[in-house]
């Protein structure tokens, strides 16, 4: 059959018909009366079929998400009842609203860990804070002190280093909390610009009570056992000793005393300098790698954090970016500016709640102004859940609202992991969605890389899985069966939900004591802790169904539950796989790696000494 009366040479339809490689211009390289097969093709049946192709091509591409830009917002416990999107009536955040309303609500979002640290090394990362060395095994699970050692290791993989790789420009800033130095104070081995952040202006460690005069401090209890009872111990010793000298009982000699005094001496100075230096030398701002503001001053600070992430974006607005915006509000010391103080129906909280939002929607905003909301994906959480023990000496409550859940910062009941999840990305994202699966803070992790175009490292585990076809409504299901909820360095419950099931399981292998009795935290200590006398350990595991008891108040039965022993033996059994994967890796957060260490101290200015002070090093 002579092909140039059916079609094109080598088969049936146009295909053959187009231009060959290896001449410029298009021009077809094909035999002698290829032309003749090219006019035939586009006559006719033909040339309508090409033309629908063609359009079907155009369309398929036109729905098909191209590299967006990413703005990534996270607040600083931030309670899931404090957003009216989640429910409260009383406090204002119509631009966090605004983001569920045009996007995605996730409703239950879960940080892989209830403090800051771990949690964001989680986020950062995609993985189980564990796996980095994030997870502390003492009762410190955060980083205090800007010349610690420790911090997120440069054998870990953040998203923003996969995002550099693809041509990305990338920022963060806010707070980072993730270490800075290692051996000296000039190598940066954990700081922003050593895992893929091109540009850094913020807090190198985080916001504290003791960086804000008149606030209180974060340290009281320290004091009171570390310093207060050894010089009541030594008063006590003096008085006695005096008393039986002087009585003629005893003869203690004169050097006795001595030593008492230079001890008690030495407590005292060093109280006295730790409440002179902690502020100028922990409390600082950075940009790039210098110190840019030594104390930090919190005038107006909300508003130069957010014109600097404004002016990135504008920077950027010609190529593909990505921002973390890390809030420092709501972690106390609260603050808000003139705009804002005193203006809410919730004290110092609510202010410093109204700001961010405020902050929140001036980066929308700017996103509007230069026409890239269409292809910016946005997304909302905060770190942990409300930090609950934050209450003044005068009764006035400094932490938020975890809304019907249990717990808060610093414990794994609901109220301390279950955090906002908002994602808004219109054109592609559905809009005024609620999706009730579980979900992670570590799924940002792939989620960003696979749309960046980056493939996901394959040296080790990623314990985040891709959300979009859960947001796009490809799947009604979430990739994560099972869920592992560790306090510090300690596995805590596990959660559980089963394929082809609506309930989601959640077994507690030990749970924090609660004080006073019938509180919903730890007031003494300020959080709960995770070992020791402070928690109680349950044998079999305390069971919940969280689908039919969220607020975490009726523990699953044998007797009530046919399935009871059935549950928790599939619970044990994932627990056991999951601890199998889990390498021992040196400890970040170990004593010698938390404590100050001098050598690594960074100073503004070069007085001798720790006089480090540039107040005014930024302009409001």
């Amino acid at each position: 059959m002579d092909p140039h009366t059916h079609g094109c040479p080598g088969g049936s339809g146009a295909s053959g018909c187009w231009p060959r490689p290896g001449r410029l211009g298009g021009t077809p390289a094909g035999p002698p009366g290829s032309g003749r097969c090219w006019q035939e093709a586009l006559s006719g049946r033909t040339m309508r079929r090409l033309l629908l192709l063609l359009l079907g091509l155009w369309e398929a591409q036109s729905r098909a998400p191209s590299r967006p830009n990413f703005v990534l917002i996270v607040a600083d416990d931030l309670g899931i009842g404090d957003p009216g999107c989640y429910g409260n009536k009383t406090l204002r955040t119509p631009n966090i609203d605004r983001l569920a309303e045009e996007g995605v609500k996730l409703t239950q979002h879960l940080a892989a860990s209830p403090l800051c640290t771990p949690s964001r090394a989680a986020f950062m990362t995609g993985r189980y804070p564990v796996r980095s060395g994030m997870a502390s095994q003492t009762r410190i699970g955060v980083f205090l002190f800007s010349a610690s050692s420790g911090g997120l290791p440069n054998t870990e993989v953040t998203f923003a280093r996969l995002l550099k790789d693809q041509g990305y420009a990338t920022a963060l800033i806010g707070k980072w909390h993730l270490g800075t130095h290692c051996h000296n104070n000039t190598d940066f081995c954990h700081h922003p610009s050593s895992h893929g952040f091109d540009y850094f202006h913020g807090l190198p460690v985080t916001n504290l009570r003791d960086c804000k005069p008149g606030a209180g401090s974060v340290f009281t209890q320290a004091v009171r056992v570390l310093v207060l009872a050894p010089l009541q111990a030594l008063a006590l010793a003096l008085v006695t000793l005096g008393a039986l000298r002087w009585l003629g009982l005893l003869p203690v000699p004169g050097v006795v005393f001595l030593v008492l005094l230079l001890l008690a001496a030495a407590l005292l100075g060093l109280l006295l300098c730790f409440l002179h230096f902690f502020r100028p030398l922990n409390c600082f701002l950075m940009r790039g790698r210098a110190v840019s503001q030594q104390p930090l001053s919190y005038d107006n600070l909300t508003q130069r954090l957010t014109a600097d992430a404004a002016r990135f974006i504008r920077r950027n607005a010609e190529r593909p970016f990505l921002l973390v915006f890390s809030c420092i509000q709501v972690h106390t010391a609260l603050y808000a500016s003139k705009d804002f103080a005193g203006k809410s129906k919730h004290g110092a909280y609510g202010d410093a709640a109204e700001e961010m939002d405020w902050g929140v929607g001036q980066l929308l905003n700017v996103l509007e102004e230069l026409q890239l909301t269409n292809n910016t994906l946005v997304y909302f959480t905060s770190d942990q859940g409300a930090h609950v023990e934050e209450v003044t000496p005068k009764g006035e409550r400094h932490g938020g609202s975890n809304g019907i859940f249990k717990g808060g910062k610093g414990n794994n009941w609901e109220g301390g992991i279950r955090v906002p999840g908002l994602l808004r990305w219109p054109g592609v994202l559905p809009a005024g969605v609620e999706i009730a699966e579980p979900t992670s803070n570590m799924d940002v992790f792939p989620t960003v890389a696979k749309l960046a175009g980056s493939p996901l490292p394959e040296d080790r585990i990623i314990d985040g899985r891709d959300l979009m076809p859960l947001l796009r409504g490809e799947t009604q299901r979430s990739e994560h069966e099972f869920l592992f909820h560790y306090c510090n360095f300690y596995l805590n419950a596990v959660r559980w939900h089963p394929p082809n099931s609506s309930s989601v399981w959640k077994a507690f292998l030990f749970t924090p004591n609660f004080a006073p009795e019938g509180a919903n935290g730890c007031f003494p200590t300020h959080v709960c802790f995770c070992h020791g006398h402070f928690v109680t350990r349950h044998h079999p595991p305390l069971l919940f169904d969280l689908s039919r008891d969220p607020r975490e108040r009726r523990p699953v039965t044998p007797g009530a539950e046919p399935r009871f022993w059935e549950i928790l033996e599939a619970m044990q059994e994932a627990a056991e796989r999951h601890a199998r994967t889990v390498v021992p890796v040196p400890n970040q957060l170990s004593v010698g790696r938390i404590l100050w260490k001098p050598w690594l101290q960074m100073c503004c200015s070069s007085s001798p000494g720790l006089s480090c002070q540039c107040p005014r090093g930024e302009q409001d």
